[in-house]
């Protein structure tokens, strides 16, 4: 079966209702989330502390699915969370398991 993994970014106001939402979604079996910093080129979405800093503070969720749920995941969270300028991106995983098993 392929899998993808989606990689969620969003403002730290966001990361207990996205886990909420996580946990009780169907489709994901499990998820990471990594506090971060983004440095972007809009400093329109900064603010006047981010830009002096150069940097925003975000969370970053990634999310290992089957392939054939991607499109039924992704619309369910774009219903969700519309309005709240979260970007994320689907990418293909090639291989994934643990590595204390063959």
């Amino acid at each position: 079966m392929s899998q993808s993994l989606v990689t969620l970014i969003c403002s730290p106001s966001l990361e207990r209702p996205i886990t909420d939402w996580l946990l009780e979604h169907e489709s994901s079996s499990g998820f990471t989330s990594i506090q971060a910093y983004g440095h972007g080129s809009d400093p329109a979405t900064f603010t006047l502390i981010e830009q002096v800093e150069g940097r925003k503070e975000q969370v970053i969720f990634q999310i290992h699915i089957a392939s054939n749920q991607e499109n039924d995941f992704i619309k369910n969270l774009k219903e969700s969370f519309k309005g709240t300028g979260i970007h994320y991106w689907l990418a293909p995983v090639i291989q994934a398991g643990h590595l204390d098993k063959p």
